[in-house]
């Protein structure tokens, strides 16, 4: 009798503890929380900045141009992007009349949403967005900034207090769709459906990822794609930066012609490498190019490449950063008279 007694509490533990494992692995490889607030788009971009910081894969980086524009903003928001933004997660919507159609609606160019997390300091961030704003809209408790420049409505909305969403995108239900999205409970089944699609395919601990629906007839995507593709790129740190890309088409053709094209190109970076190495050639360049592989399996044209830290490290020091989301100092919105 104690037995039977019991026996329905044990089932009912491990059915609990059986969902609890299966929530913790699905959470696993569900996109994270800044991709899965996004609309659906054309494309996702997602780099985790806090996790590369401290890990220390860029060393020292090369320093932040701060035109006068963005001073201000530093001054009187107290955030630096450099510093402070921790990830960064980016729709992309193309015109709906670029081949093969988009998300951007009437737009004549590419419109982009972004989700950025980081040390935000709410209030100070608001004030400064009151000042720039042409108009503020409550939506659910949350306030809407509209900046216009350029014929362009730039909608910002702070959605806690580390989490930022914005959007270019001439449809305001774009970012108030992203606010409904971030008042909601975390699921990993949530987020656009090209990104439930193809994040599975993104490996894990990878520092940034990209999931791209790609056109030959768009962007230079001619130069590899025979045919429309979905292209997922990524890049890991585990003692060099390994980058992996995987073009998913309609055909194991398709697969070929992609990897084919990619292989004559790869063997004229090596001619050309060859003829720099009777000079001398850089051991990490030279790393770098070796690390090159390019194979099909079935419908998929894969690319597999690791750069060394030196190498990385290296560009780095040859490129000046700017902040992400800073307008140029001629494109910057002006501040509201009051």
């Amino acid at each position: 009798m104690r037995i039977r007694r019991r026996l329905p509490i044990v089932v009912v533990v491990l059915l609990v503890a059986a969902a609890l494992t299966l929530a913790v692995q699905l959470r696993k490889r569900a996109p994270p929380e800044a991709a899965r607030l996004l609309p659906g788009a054309d494309g996702f971009v997602y780099v985790n900045l806090k996790w590369l910081r401290a890990i220390h894969a860029l060393g020292q980086l090369p320093p932040v141009s701060h035109d006068p524009e963005y001073e201000r903003f530093i001054q009187q928001t107290g955030f630096q992007f450099e510093s402070d933004l921790d990830e960064a997660a980016c729709a992309i919507h193309y015109p709906a009349n670029w081949p093969g159609g988009g998300t951007g609606g009437s737009a004549a160019e590419a419109r982009f949403s972004e989700v950025l997390v980081g040390k935000f300091q709410g209030e100070r961030l608001r004030a400064y967005l009151r000042q720039i704003a042409q108009s503020v809209e409550s939506y659910h408790s949350v306030d809407v900034f509209t900046i216009v420049f350029q014929d362009r409505s730039f909608r910002v909305a702070v959605l806690n207090a580390d989490s930022v969403a914005a959007s270019n995108h001439d449809d305001p239900e774009v970012i108030r769709g992203m606010v409904d999205r971030s008042r909601r409970l975390a699921s990993p089944f949530g987020g656009p459906a090209l990104l439930r699609q193809f994040y599975k395919r993104v490996p894990f601990a990878s520092v940034a990822w990209s999931v791209v629906r790609a056109e030959p007839a768009r962007e230079g995507w001619g130069m590899l794609l025979p045919k429309p593709a979905t292209v997922v790129l990524s890049a890991r740190f585990i003692r060099a930066l390994h980058l992996r890309a995987e073009a998913f088409t309609a055909s194991p053709e398709d697969a070929r012609a992609i990897a084919d094209k990619a292989n004559v190109f790869l063997a004229l970076s090596h001619s050309a490498e060859n003829e720099v190495g009777t000079h001398g050639t850089d051991p990490d360049v030279k790393a770098f190019f070796d690390s090159v592989e390019v194979k099909q399996d079935e419908d998929r044209a894969i690319l597999n490449a690791a750069v060394p830290p030196g190498f990385l490290h290296k560009m780095l020091a040859t490129s000046e950063l700017s902040p992400p989301g800073t307008p140029a100092p001629d494109q910057a919105p002006p501040a509201k008279s009051r």
